[in-house]
Formats: C-alpha cells, structure tokens, sequence
C-alpha cells in the first residue's frame, strides 16, 4: 500500500501553490488529504502527534513562529486544533511576500473561531477534497472526458467491463484510499468502520457537544434513504418517527445535521435557477447526499447483495456515486454541479456548471433501455424550455449510467455515458 495512487487534486495543488502563499485543503476524514499535501511539500508539522501535540497546541498559544519554520511548501497537518495558527500563518505570508508558502489540511471546521482576526482573503485559497473518484481509484478508464465534452468533442467512444454486481460493491465500498488496495470483506469494512468513528466518536468532537450515538444512526439512516431528495429537515423528522418510533423534533436533527456537515460527512446539492422561456416555479430546497455513498449504504446496514436485491434504493445510492465523481471533476474544471427541478416535476439529476456559463445536463440512472430513455425524455424536455436567447445552449446531455458496455452518441445528440468510461 506504499505507491502512491495520483489524485486530481494533485495538479490543482501545484496550481494553487503558483498564485497564493497558502492552501486549505479541507475534506472528510480519510479522504486522502495529508497524503496528497505529503507529494507536494518540502517540510511537514503533524500537529496532532501524540508525542509532541501537547507541545505544539503551548507553541501555537505563545510562539507560532517556531511551528512555522521550515522548508516551503510547509504542510500543517490538523491545523485547526490550534485555530491561532490561521492568523500566523497569514501574517508569515505577508511578511514572506513569496507564493506556494503553507498547505493546511483538516477534517473538521475549528471548534473555535473566537481568535481568528483574519479572514485570510488574498492569502488563501481553498479547496475541497472528497472520497477517490473511479477514475482516481482505477475502476473507470477516463475515455470520456468531461473537460473534452466541455470543449465540443462530443464524438465519444469508451467501453465499460462493470457489471452491476460491480458496482454495487464500488457503491458499499466507496471512495477511502485505504480500502482501494484491498478485496472483499476487507475493502467493505473500511466504511464501516468510518461510519462507526463518526456515530461514536467524530460527531460529538466536532464541537465538544456530547450527542446521543442512537440519534446520529437514527438520523443518518433516514439521510440515506432520502439520498437525491429535495426535503426539509421536517421530513427527515417525520421519516424517524415513522420508521423508528423514536421522539425527535426539527431543532435536534438540525444540529445533528450541522455537525455532520462540519466534518464533511453530508454535503447537500443546490438548486440550479436557468433562465426559463415560460414563468415555472423552481423548487429550491437542497437535494441531500452524502460525500460518499458508502456511508448511505453503512447507514443502513446494507451491502452489495442488498442493492441488487433492492434495485430503488440501489439507484438512490448509485446516484450518490455518481454524483460524488461528478464533482470530482467538475471542480477540476472551475465548475460545480446542481440539481434542477420545477413545479411540474421536471427535474435533472446533476447540472455542471463551469465559470464560463457553459453546462452540461445529466440524468443519472442505473441502465436498462427503459430508464435510459425516461433519461432522454427529461433532457430533451429541460433543453427545450430553456431560454436560449438568454443563455447559452447545453454543451452536451449526458445519461450517466451504471451499467451498459459502451459510451456512444444517439442520434439526437445525447450521450450514453457508463460511469466506468467517464473522467475528468
């Protein structure tokens, strides 16, 4: 397990590294982020180290000057237990006057805030990091490319060797490095015991507030069967008490879901608001999802022999999926991805949406000649309510699906895209 599986974010650090003094990389735990900033950096600072932490946390307080020497790019890995370093690390910038300086790396937003002066703008420059892609963890072979599709070369070809069974397992095993050099049970476990390290332990950490083990599973087991929903924190309320019999009100499960949000174990979609020809109401409640879909499947106690018995939760969690490497690449390119729906029930699974204006619509279904084709209906329907004088026409539409051997061009135009064939 010592090579070292390349990253897209790898080419986005040294990019940042050219232009501003200091990088956050922020991210869910085990993600990968300190490895990715190890590639990169000359000299590193674990503040968390057993042996030294109580020492670096008395530094930080009094003299982070000292924490900050050493050869640059200097990696402060879990900077956010000493929220002081911010502001050292911003003043150090200025006084340094150089670029590529520090890379900050944590997997929870700092308990307090309180000390921080700056907000470091001008200073730092942010990105987020998630679970491994396919393509980052070997399963895709990237033939089609988003940036290409982006850039009018629409003429894709790409062949998938997944089967459903396959992706299942990919599904329930997610995106953790670690558990992309391993097989079998070995590999499934990892989210498992990811799931366990945030009920028992990461959630109450986040900010020191103790939290009921039971509530967190309760309400991240009615997360995950809502994954791709556009609901209100009242739903998921109602969803407990009907499947659980366990009193919750509105006020906890917002809590419980904020903290989820400050490690990064939830992250909710916005809604894409396109200039319409006709007056149709948006709707613009967040979709749900988590950053991974093996933490819906942990959940619920499911693996991959349980979604291909259950083929409507499996679309649920493969959207998931899905969406997680959408955003993978996405990013990459300046874009991010939003979810489209309106009064009338039409709605796009993922809408990439790049600086520039230009996007790509995406319906994303398991396979089958049926869904494929509700998958069509909708993107042909969204395209042509859109106001084209107002707006530029689509890049491309895209069924994203999980099964299907090859990625092809139909004759109107939208493409059938295997997730195994798709890439940044």
């Amino acid at each position: 397990m010592n090579d070292y599986k390349k990253r897209i974010i790898d080419d986005i650090l040294k990019e940042k590294l050219e232009s501003k003094g200091a990088i956050l990389i922020e991210g869910p735990k085990w993600c990968g982020k300190t490895t990715a900033a190890e590639q990169v950096s000359k000299s590193i600072l674990y503040m968390s180290n057993p042996r030294l932490i109580k020492q670096n946390l008395m530094l930080a307080d009094s003299n982070p000057e000292i924490l900050l020497r050493g050869d640059t790019p200097r990696l402060i890995d879990e900077w956010q237990i000493a929220p002081k370093l911010w502001d050292a690390i911003r003043f150090e910038v200025d006084q340094r006057r150089i670029f590529g300086q520090f890379i900050l790396t944590g997997s929870a937003v700092p308990t307090d805030t309180s000390e921080i002066i700056h907000t470091g703008t001008g200073r730092f420059t942010w990105v987020k990091m998630r679970p491994m892609s396919l393509v980052e963890s070997g399963e895709s072979n990237g033939s089609v490319s988003l940036e290409e599709l982006f850039n009018g070369n629409d003429n894709i070809y790409g062949e998938s060797m997944l089967s459903l069974e396959d992706v299942a397992f990919l599904v329930c095993r997610g995106g953790w490095p670690i558990s992309t050099y391993l097989t079998g049970k070995s590999a499934l476990s990892q989210a498992i015991d990811y799931y366990d390290a945030v009920v028992y332990s990461d959630i109450s950490r986040v900010d020191n507030v103790k939290r009921d083990s039971e509530k967190v599973k309760r309400i991240m087991a009615s997360y995950a069967r809502n994954q791709g929903a556009q609901i209100g924190d009242e739903t998921i309320v109602n969803d407990i008490i009907t499947n659980e019999e366990e009193n919750m009100n509105v006020k906890t499960v917002h809590s419980y879901i904020a903290a989820l949000k400050k490690i990064f174990v939830i992250e909710d979609m916005k809604a894409w608001n396109p200039n319409l020809r006709s007056k149709t109401a948006i709707r613009t409640l967040d979709t749900r999802y988590f950053i991974d879909p093996s933490i819906a499947a942990a959940s619920l106690g499911f693996g991959p022999g349980d979604l291909i018995n259950d083929l409507n939760t499996f679309g649920f969690m493969f959207e998931t999926l899905a969406v997680r490497d959408l955003r993978v690449y996405a990013e990459a390119l300046g874009g991010t991805v939003y979810h489209y729906r309106d009064k009338n029930n039409l709605e796009c699974d993922a809408v990439v949406h790049l600086r520039n204006g230009n996007y790509g619509l995406i319906e994303i279904k398991l396979g089958g000649d049926k869904l494929i084709e509700e998958g069509v209906e909708n993107l042909l329907k969204l395209k042509s309510i859109l106001d084209l004088d107002k707006m530029k026409n689509p890049s491309f539409l895209m069924v994203l699906t999980a099964t299907g051997n090859i990625a092809y061009k139909r004759k109107d135009g939208v493409l059938i895209v295997p997730i195994a064939t798709l890439g940044k």
